[in-house]
This record gives structure tokens, C-alpha cells and sequence, in this order.
């Protein structure tokens, strides 16, 4: 790979990295913290939104984002040739 493509590689990587962890810091924080009061007024699986997304949204939301980093850093590698053998 030369320099130019390993540069653009790791330009596409941080992008990704950075969207999806401005998705977990709104879940996580935002979600959690900012807007609890009003998610209050809604309830998800028997709970308090604001209360649910503080307990365990935050933690599903991670989980789900590790899967779509994994996911998007896959094709990522087939797009630039560096696909890991199996």
C-alpha cells in the first residue's frame, strides 16, 4: 500500500471511529445525563426511557456499535486490499 492510500485508510478509519463514538457520547451522555427529565416521560420495556438509557441502553447501544465498527472496518479492508486470510 503506498503512503497517499495508507494516509486515506487511516483518514476513512478516524471518520468512522469519530461518528460512531458522537453516536455512543449521544446515547451514553446526552440520553443518560442531558435529557433524562424528559425521556422520563416515556417508557421503553416497562422502564423510564431516561432511566433505561442511563441502566442499559448506553451499554446495548456500545455493544451494537462495536458490531457495525467491525462490520464497516471489513469492507474498509476489502476496499483498500488489506483484508485479513482466513
Amino acid at each position: 500500500m503506498s503512503k497517499k492510500e495508507s494516509g486515506a485508510y487511516w483518514r476513512a478509519n478516524i471518520k468512522l471511529m469519530l461518528g460512531l463514538l458522537a453516536i455512543w457520547f449521544t446515547v451514553s451522555f446526552l440520553a443518560g445525563i442531558i435529557f433524562v427529565d424528559f425521556l422520563n416521560h416515556f417508557r421503553a420495556f416497562g422502564y423510564r426511557l431516561g432511566f433505561w438509557f442511563s441502566q442499559q441502553g448506553s451499554i446495548y447501544f456500545f455493544v451494537v456499535i462495536i458490531f457495525i465498527y467491525t462490520w464497516r472496518m471489513n469492507v474498509l479492508d476489502r476496499q483498500f486490499g488489506v483484508e485479513e486470510e482466513d
